[in-house]
């Protein structure tokens, strides 16, 4: 196996994703537990979370790690997840997650929108909502309230199939 190594930016938010294992869609049914972890490991490792979504098979953040380190952060996250949602169902072993996660060093204001968007648009992108402000587990309703979107940015319209189509 590779030796992969991260670079780790002080002073800029980076983009991470990561999914579970074989895309099992436990997240949102576990949503207390992925706070707790989340939660958890921002006490041992002090992070700013500047957006997110969690969505039933994988999750997308934007955080500011305070210098601390990116790798250290996700597998804390990861761990204390696996635990609590081990320790739910009975179980003692088994792997949870994907191994390794993705991330991405925001560059710059245009970056950090894209990214935004491509967060908070997510639910509607994987068919969940027609809205991402359908979507409860999205920081996209903190956006909304600061009037960084317009309540009607993002929503797919139903497709009009009423024409006649010779029925």
């Amino acid at each position: 196996m590779s030796n992969l190594r991260r670079y780790n930016p002080n002073g800029k938010e980076i983009f991470v994703t990561c999914v579970t294992l074989n895309r099992k869609p436990i997240l949102i049914k576990n949503i207390n537990e992925f706070w707790a972890a989340l939660n958890h490991t921002k006490a041992k490792f002090p992070l700013g979370l500047k957006a997110w979504v969690i969505l039933p098979d994988h999750f997308h953040l934007i955080i500011d790690t305070m210098q601390n380190d990116i790798s250290k952060i996700m597998k804390g996250i990861k761990q204390k997840f696996s635990g609590l949602y081990r320790s739910k169902l009975g179980l003692t072993s088994g792997r949870v997650w994907q191994h390794r996660f993705w991330d991405h060093i925001i560059r710059n204001e245009d970056d950090l929108k894209k990214h935004l968007d491509y967060i908070h648009y997510n639910p509607v992108k994987h068919g969940l909502t027609r809205s991402p402000f359908e979507h409860e587990h999205s920081s996209i309703h903190d956006y909304l309230a600061r009037g960084y979107y317009q309540k009607d940015w993002g929503v797919v319209e139903e497709a009009n199939m009423s024409q006649g189509f010779g029925e």
